[in-house]
Parts: C-alpha cells; sequence; structure tokens
C-alpha cells in the first residue's frame, strides 16, 4: 500500500491550515446547515450518510471512512443566495418598503484527508463549515419614529441607522477514527472542534429592549470556540444494499460576550444536535439511489429557538430569539457510471421551514425559508488516481409573510408596522479534486 510522502504529508497539512484560517460563509439551506458536505453529495441532493467514495465523513458518518480507503480531496463552492425584504400595510406609511440585500457572492472550501493505518482502520480529518446569518440590505428609503417626541428619522428597515444586517461563520475541523468491527460493518468517531464568527449592524433599535443595551449592534466581530462529537455506524448488507446512521451532539460554544445584548442567555449560541439515517441501493452496479433522512434540533438553543415575542428582554435567559423549529430533510439522490471514467449524478432535498410567521421581523436578518433544492453533478477521471467533481444545486424563492413587531413596539396608532415579507432563493455551483494513493 503505497503511503503520501513526507514532502506530500505537509502539503496536506498545510492545505488544512489554509483552509481553516480561511472565513467559511454560507446562507440558509437546510436551516443553516448546507445540503449536503463533499461535492459528490451535493450533486445528490445531500446524501451522504451510506457514501463511501470521498473523504467527508467527519460531516457526513465517520463509519463510512474505514471503507474509502486512502484519498485527499479539495474543493470550493460558488454559493449564491438572493434575499429580500419587504413591508406593506402598515399604519404608519413611512414604514413601508422593501429591500434586497447586498451580499450574494459567497466561496465555501471544503477538505477532507483520509489514511489506512491498517485494512481495518483509519484515520482522518474532515474540514467544513456552517453559516445561514449573513445579511447585509442598505439602509433604503424608511422613515421611522425614533427621534424626540417620536419624530421620523431616516432609517433602515429595522429602524436603526446604517446598513442592516448579520454575519455568522462556523468552522468545524473533524478528526476521524473508524474501524470495521466486521468485514463489511463499520463504526466511527469524530470530534468536532468548532470557531465561529458574529456581527451584527444596524440593530440600534433593539437596545431600548435589551438587558444589555451596549452590547446590541455595531459592535465588530465577535468570536468562540467549542467542541462536540459525531458517531456513526455503516452497514453492508448485500452488494445491493447498505444501511447508515450518524448522530452529533449539541456543540457547546463559548458565549459571544460581545453581543450579550442581543442573543438569549447573555450571548450563548451553541451549534445544535443532529442525526441522520440513510440507506444506499445498488439495481446494478451501474446504479446507485441513496435515500438519507436527518433531523436538525434548533430547539437545543434557546437563542435560535426562542419565538421573537417572548416579553423578556433581549439577552435574558428567555429573551427573544428567531423562533426556528426544529427541521426535517429528506435527501434523495441518483448517481450512474457511464463508463469506467465518468459517473453522472442527479438529485433533490426538501428541509420543514424553520421560520413561522409571527417571527419574520427577526428572520429579516436571518431568512432561512427555503425548502426544496435541486441538485446535479458528474465525476471525471483524469488518471486512474485523480478525479475532478462537479455539482450544482439549484433551491427556487420561497417566503414567509408575517404581522410586524413594530404592531408592538409602536401601539400608535393601530397596525403600525403591518405586515412583513421576507424571501431566500439559492443556487451554487462547486468544483472538486481528489486523489487516492
Amino acid at each position: 500500500m503505497r503511503k503520501f510522502g513526507a514532502d506530500h504529508k505537509r502539503e496536506v497539512l498545510g492545505a488544512i491550515i489554509a483552509a481553516a484560517l480561511l472565513p467559511t460563509v454560507a446562507d440558509a439551506t437546510d436551516g443553516y446547515f448546507s445540503h449536503g458536505y463533499g461535492m459528490k453529495s451535493l450533486g445528490m441532493g445531500g446524501a451522504s450518510v451510506t457514501r463511501t467514495d470521498d473523504g467527508f465523513g467527519g460531516a457526513n458518518n465517520p463509519a463510512a471512512m474505514v471503507f474509502a480507503g486512502n484519498r485527499f480531496d479539495i474543493g470550493i463552492d460558488w454559493f449564491r443566495p438572493t434575499r429580500s425584504a419587504s413591508r406593506a400595510n402598515a399604519a404608519i406609511p413611512t414604514l413601508n418598503g422593501s429591500v434586497d440585500s447586498d451580499s450574494r457572492n459567497f466561496y465555501i472550501p471544503e477538505l477532507a484527508y483520509n489514511e489506512m493505518m491498517q485494512p481495518d482502520l483509519s484515520v482522518g480529518v474532515t474540514v467544513y463549515g456552517n453559516g445561514g446569518m449573513d445579511t447585509d440590505y442598505p439602509q433604503g428609503n424608511f422613515q421611522c419614529p425614533v427621534g424626540p417626541g417620536n419624530t421620523l428619522v431616516s432609517s433602515n428597515m429595522l429602524c436603526g441607522s446604517g446598513r442592516l444586517g448579520v454575519n455568522l461563520e462556523q468552522l468545524i475541523v473533524a478528526p476521524t477514527l473508524a474501524y470495521k468491527v466486521a468485514a463489511d460493518q463499520g463504526i466511527g468517531i469524530a470530534p468536532l472542534l468548532a470557531y465561529q464568527r458574529f456581527s451584527a449592524n444596524g440593530v440600534q433599535l433593539f437596545s431600548s429592549i435589551s438587558s444589555a443595551p451596549g452590547n446590541v449592534s455595531n459592535l465588530g466581530d465577535a468570536s468562540s470556540t467549542g467542541a462536540g462529537v459525531r458517531i456513526g455506524y455503516l452497514g453492508r448488507f448485500s452488494p445491493a444494499l447498505s444501511f447508515g446512521a450518524a448522530f452529533a451532539t449539541k456543540t457547546a460554544m463559548r458565549k459571544f460576550d460581545r453581543y450579550g445584548g442581543l442573543f438569549a442567555d447573555q450571548g450563548a449560541f451553541d451549534m445544535p444536535e443532529n442525526y441522520a439515517i440513510g440507506l444506499g441501493m445498488h439495481p446494478d452496479p451501474n446504479w446507485t439511489v441513496a435515500l438519507d433522512y436527518e433531523r436538525i434540533n434548533y430547539s437545543g438553543v434557546s437563542s435560535v429557538r426562542n419565538p421573537s415575542t417572548n416579553q423578556a428582554p433581549l439577552g435574558a435567559a428567555n429573551g427573544p430569539g428567531f423562533g426556528w423549529q426544529n427541521v426535517s430533510v429528506w435527501k434523495l439522490g441518483i448517481e450512474y457510471a457511464v463508463d469506467p471514467t465518468s459517473i453522472v449524478r442527479a438529485g433533490y432535498n426538501h428541509g420543514s421551514n424553520p421560520i413561522q410567521a409571527r417571527d419574520v421581523t427577526f428572520n429579516i436578518l436571518a431568512p432561512g425559508v427555503v425548502q426544496g433544492h435541486y441538485t446535479v453533478g458528474f465525476t471525471y477521471a483524469l488518471d486512474a488516481k485523480s478525479e475532478l467533481t462537479m455539482a450544482y444545486m439549484y433551491a427556487p424563492s420561497k417566503s414567509v409573510t408575517g404581522p410586524s413587531l413594530f404592531n408592538a413596539l409602536f401601539p400608535e396608532p393601530p397596525n403600525a408596522g403591518g405586515t412583513e415579507t421576507i424571501k431566500l432563493g439559492e443556487s451554487s455551483l462547486g468544483i472538486a479534486w481528489a486523489t487516492r494513493f
């Protein structure tokens, strides 16, 4: 079994470090998780629990790595969300209007390495990211009654000053260890070493309802670190059928102290627990059909779960949050080997909508409302050891409309803020290179 030489391993280590230093930004797909991890998965609607031909088990199913062999994967995904927000029927007419987010192009790296230490033991590392709260709205032409004596002041859509938006970047480095407990049965574990960064701008009005008014808006980047773990199982029950399952604990993160007056529980923002099960079916050697079910339990994170209508101050233990519900995701992918050098893929991913109508105002900042994702992709063998993979995703625009929280913040006249609508659509195009050794 040929190993990487020392020079190659130094190159891989350098690539891992470089990827870890890149800001990893994305917007909502399945909530604020990506619809998939690894370029092959991205081309199959995100179905990945039983996939064994890439190195992204740290993000999908660590047990798969003991079947993946020696390989190195690196790629980048161009992600393009289009987000907008509008307000109508407000009794204060100067609150009506619409605005589009200016941040539209994001480049998300992916990287994985796996090595067989023994025929039944593998070690590796997966580097991946999440995001979902990245918006950047211009101030627009809104006039809000926030001046002395409730005089109208030129403001952004949430009645703050300047540009409006938030940015959330999450990077996870997941070392993997996998072991075959039998010839066709594997288990795996991946510690999740996480770093995240957050900033908020233009939400100065919320200081008036915060437990810590000086820790709400326009404070630059805050960062935190934390850890969790993902465990997995994969079994091949016949040449035609495999089954996998994976569970990731909640990743406990240090608080964003700088924004302790914005997020519930004085700036707490953990990463939610999630789990997935999947089937891999092979009707004949050229065809693969993969079906996954994933559950993301946003309800375990108070700053994400708490309804925006909670009466406690912002930043308090039961303070208002984004009101996100848990998300259930179905992922279906098909794959066909055209010839020994070419594989084509297609898939569909459907997730439940985490945002209810009552929480639209807060989610102007994080409009994670898309549900359906259509994907296609291919892999082409460049030579006996290396390959090129591409994937494309399209998520049609989805919107949610609900009553404005300004109806309570500005009680006079009645229905002061009318109704608001948030809208999100997405597309992505990615490319990855891999080598086996």
